[in-house]
């Protein structure tokens, strides 16, 4: 099934806009990621979401960080006028299936509690919560929580991940 869009790993040519998503996605950036150093780092992996009408448009980004079997999601980003279209689904999908294919054991992130769309998100495709950082964020002194996926590899999350995989391409190729 076709879908107008396309994931791409990044390159120093979607560096601005990526940057430029990121921003409009969270009214605070943590602490904004320098991606051309990122792009050097040998334990970061990051992709740019684009659309495919001509010229391309750069309309999310994500990326983790895979130390030591871990995959440790960095960003997943949205430019917020293309949300709830299953395009954040289809990056963590597209993270996860990389950072597995990569020898990941488990994935882990950090979020906001205030955050319900992530955490639902995450939960869907079975993160939970494994702890919590103390005034993580400090923007706002919030917390963070820390959740954790079962093993990458078990034929249980694989199921999972091929089921949530013919949804989002689904639902994507309705535009």
């Amino acid at each position: 099934m076709a879908i107008p869009f396309q994931i791409d790993p990044l390159t120093p040519a979607d560096i601005p806009a990526a940057e430029a998503v990121e921003r409009r996605a969270y009214s605070t950036v943590v602490a904004q990621k320098e991606l051309a150093s990122e792009l050097k780092n040998w334990l970061a992996h990051y992709f740019v979401l684009k659309t495919m009408a001509q010229p391309a448009e750069v309309i999310g980004l994500a990326g983790y960080w895979l130390i030591a079997g871990d995959m440790h999601v960095i960003t997943i980003a949205i430019d917020p006028g293309w949300k709830r279209a299953g395009l954040g689904q289809w990056l963590l999908f597209t993270l996860l299936a990389d950072a597995h294919s990569r020898g990941a054991d488990v994935a882990t992130l950090e979020v906001r509690p205030s955050n319900q769309p992530a955490i639902a998100l995450y939960q869907k495709f079975g993160f939970e919560p494994v702890g919590r950082r103390p005034r993580y964020y400090p923007d706002t002194g919030e917390d963070a929580l820390i959740l954790t996926t079962p093993p990458l590899a078990s034929p249980e999350y694989q199921a999972r991940l091929a089921g949530l995989k013919t949804e989002t391409l689904a639902r994507l190729a309705q535009f």
